[in-house]
């Protein structure tokens, strides 16, 4: 089925109609966030030369961010007013670059990603867990990351038990609720979301736990309105707990070389370095 048929008949989140907003709020200081945000994860200043895939680019942005850090970059997404996202993004800021090339495809195609070859940098943020099939998207992460030096940067849902399955519950629902009941949807399940986990660290004495993920949104130059949107209306949905995604990359071959760890609602971020010489 194609991907504009699946999203119309909500067997998925519209991802790129998101997106799409988006782009109206992005400005030069979420970009050099967006930037920062790479180099402080990556421990890179520069990704000058080396091949960059952005699986799953959204808007468009962190493809945007390793282009201006110097990489050659190759985007790709599942949801076509994605893609357009990104196009939009290389025409106002890299118009006619050859070194960043946008393709719609999808990562649980395994001719399609075979046929692009090793890449430097594998970069997929939160997006695996939304394909409706997690471990296969992510083995076929792991087969573009090239031999010896390849890193593969990574976020993933945490596995809360059963607030996960709950959630779960929640973005299905968005899904098929009527379109004019999802803004109200989002504003009600988001603010009643953020005064519990007020709540519950103003108990434990914890003020400044509760603000953390939006201080990590900002740090990426995302939006707090259309990040709300994704995490409420965001469906397929799976999760996993931090120490099993350590343990599968490690028994394929990768090193974790930074993470930061999820305790809540977020996502664990693993960057990961390849230890083994072949490419799967």
């Amino acid at each position: 089925m194609k991907a504009s048929v699946e999203i119309e008949t909500a067997t998925r989140f519209g991802f790129g109609a998101n997106w799409t907003h988006f782009l109206a709020t992005l400005n030069e200081d979420r970009i050099a966030q967006a930037q920062a945000s790479l180099q402080q994860m990556l421990r890179s200043q520069s990704l000058e030369g080396l091949r960059f895939l952005d699986i799953g680019s959204g808007s468009g942005l962190f493809s945007l961010a390793a282009r201006r850090l110097g990489a050659i970059v190759h985007s790709f997404d599942f949801d076509p007013q994605s893609v357009a996202c990104a196009r939009e993004l290389r025409h106002r800021y890299f118009p006619d670059d050859e070194q960043w090339r946008i393709e719609q495809g999808s990562v649980l195609d395994r001719g399609y990603l075979e046929r692009l070859g090793p890449f430097d940098v594998v970069y997929s943020w939160g997006v695996l867990h939304h394909t409706g099939a997690m471990w296969l998207g992510i083995e076929h992460a792991i087969g573009r990351v090239a031999p010896a030096t390849g890193r593969l940067f990574i976020a993933i849902y945490n596995d809360q038990g059963w607030k996960s399955h709950a959630w779960w519950f929640v973005k299905w629902l968005y899904n098929h609720l009527p379109r004019f009941a999802r803004p109200a949807f989002v504003l009600t399940v988001s603010s009643v979301t953020r005064l519990l986990v007020i709540c519950k660290y103003a108990i434990k004495l914890k003020p400044m736990a509760a603000i953390t993920p939006l201080v990590s949104r900002r740090e990426r130059g995302m939006s707090a309105k259309y990040d709300d949107i994704d995490w409420v209306g965001g469906f397929p949905f799976e999760f996993a707990r931090f120490e099993t995604l350590e343990a599968y990359f490690a028994a394929r071959g990768f090193s974790l070389i930074n993470s930061r760890r999820s305790t809540s609602l977020g996502c664990h971020e693993l960057v990961l370095q390849r230890t083994e010489s072949v490419v799967r």
